[in-house]
């Protein structure tokens, strides 16, 4: 009763995703893990001046926020969640090495059965087609293994590379939220994109094998 009640709760947790093939290599979506925490503080710091002006504002600093030492409440923090099944937190994997994260987060099901999904990856790999391919994985396995009938993401008009990503995945404008989050020091404006299983002719990573953006591993 107890592992049936668990399933029910929260579909296609833990289960890992992938892997498929781009120019970088090959990815895949694995949960977090607590031994996670000396690449991701790494990546994290190195990437600052990359990342941190399309995230959220936090009263915490960013070099604190992202020291070693803070990854285990962090990390514990998501999977909570995801046992209490309102999130799945992964790592994005590339050839076997953590290299940035996907969320599936505010997950509701019964007659709503939406969420959102966001995303970050390690510079280096810009261009190589990992966060398409991560963004691919996670919307198959959104509205197959999650069974949500909606994903929908949030990104400043400014931020061209991932509304690319977005793009290329299928995702659709549906209007402008402004001054949605206190980003980079001032209150900006995000376009909010979203997609139904309908809208998917074919999965989103068959989509990307296609149109010869990736190929099957």
């Amino acid at each position: 009763m107890n592992l049936f009640r668990s399933a029910s709760l929260h579909p296609g947790w833990p289960k890992p995703i992938g892997p498929i093939r781009v120019r970088a290599g090959l990815v895949r979506l694995r949960p977090v893990r607590l031994r996670d925490g000396g690449v991701w503080s790494r990546i994290r710091l190195a990437d600052r001046a990359h990342l941190e002006p399309w995230e959220p504002v936090a009263e915490v600093d960013w070099e604190v926020r992202h020291a070693v030492s803070s990854w285990p409440s962090i990390c514990s923090g998501l999977r909570a969640e995801a046992r209490r099944g309102r999130m799945l937190p992964y790592a994005i994997e590339l050839d076997g090495e953590f290299c940035g994260q996907l969320t599936i987060g505010n997950v509701t099901h019964g007659a709503l059965r939406s969420a959102w999904i966001g995303y970050w990856v390690a510079r280096q790999f810009n261009g190589g087609g990992v966060a398409t391919a991560a963004l691919a994985l996670g919307v198959d396995h959104g509205f197959s293994g999650v069974m949500l009938h909606r994903i929908e993401a949030t990104v400043r008009p400014e931020n061209a590379p991932s509304r690319r990503v977005l793009a290329k995945t299928g995702f659709r404008e549906e209007g402008l939220l402004r001054r949605y989050l206190e980003v980079d020091g001032a209150w900006r404006d995000h376009l909010l994109v979203a997609l139904t299983v309908e809208e998917l002719q074919v999965s989103a990573t068959a989509a990307l094998v296609r149109s010869g953006r990736a190929n099957w591993a």
